[in-house]
């Protein structure tokens, strides 16, 4: 999840979510130690400062290194553009060309997989909004492109049963929903870039879901699934009492201004 800074959100205790390892599982591995996140604080200064092609490995490395991180120093270092870098699992996970596949399934006509290269033969649309964290942080006029969420529902056929929608990611644990109305809304993408370059790893990529009038943990970084359901089915932060709502200013007792 790319979220978090002053204040956070007062949360219910964690629970684990259903299908999803406990939280401390996905958390072991050998620790990031002191002089390492010290080393990435001067990092993350100079990816800023420099910006581009560098910035870009930066936020790579910011990004793996906060799986590993219990002092959550990592999360405060701004990444390209001001986003932070958060990930429910214990790795930075990779799909391209040759191994990439989104399904659309659940309760449609025809379940339907899509390779990278099928989403950019469909029309694109290119929206740029403010992306709002839940707890504070704002990065303003960031561009997403891609196919518009409805675009894939039709193409599959939504049966009349079905009133809302599941994502699931390649990383194996993050997941998250949607109505179907709100699914169908035209600020809904399946996201292939990001500021006019392809979706990184590090922020979610190659194809991410973008719910543009959303708090940013709506938006689930590696996208691999879309399966229409009967009902709502909340999402890995839901579990851990997020808005299952999340739209900016409405939700988790904030009063922010809606993005543009």
């Amino acid at each position: 999840m790319e979220d978090r800074t002053s204040p956070p959100v007062k949360t219910p205790e964690p629970l684990p979510a259903e299908g999803a390892e406990d939280p401390e599982e996905q958390r072991r591995g050998s620790p990031v130690g002191r002089r390492l996140v010290l080393g990435m604080l001067g990092l993350g200064a100079a990816g800023v400062a420099v910006g581009g092609a560098l910035q870009d490995k930066v936020d790579g490395i910011l990004a793996s290194v906060s799986t590993l991180d219990p002092t959550g120093v990592t999360g405060l270092l701004p990444g390209g553009g001001g986003f932070r870098f958060y990930s429910v699992s214990n790795s930075i996970p990779h799909r391209g060309e040759a191994d990439y596949r989104l399904t659309v399934g659940g309760l449609v006509d025809k379940p339907l997989s899509f390779r990278l290269s099928d989403l950019r033969a469909l029309p694109q649309v290119r929206m740029v909004h403010d992306v709002q964290c839940v707890t504070g942080w704002r990065v303003p006029n960031t561009a997403f492109s891609g196919v518009r969420l409805s675009t894939l529902l039709d193409a599959a056929g939504v049966r009349a049963e079905g009133t809302a929608v599941r994502f699931t990611c390649f990383d194996g644990v993050y997941s998250e929903s949607l109505t179907l109305d709100q699914a169908r809304r035209g600020d809904m993408l399946v996201a292939l870039t990001m500021n006019d370059k392809p979706v990184t790893d590090a922020h979610g990529g190659p194809v991410r879901l973008y719910a543009a009038p959303m708090y940013f943990y709506k938006s689930a970084k590696w996208l691999s699934g879309i399966t229409v359901t009967k009902d709502v089915q909340p999402g890995y932060w839901e579990h851990y009492g997020y808005d299952v709502d999340g739209w900016v200013g409405k939700s988790n007792g904030r009063h922010d201004d809606p993005t543009a």
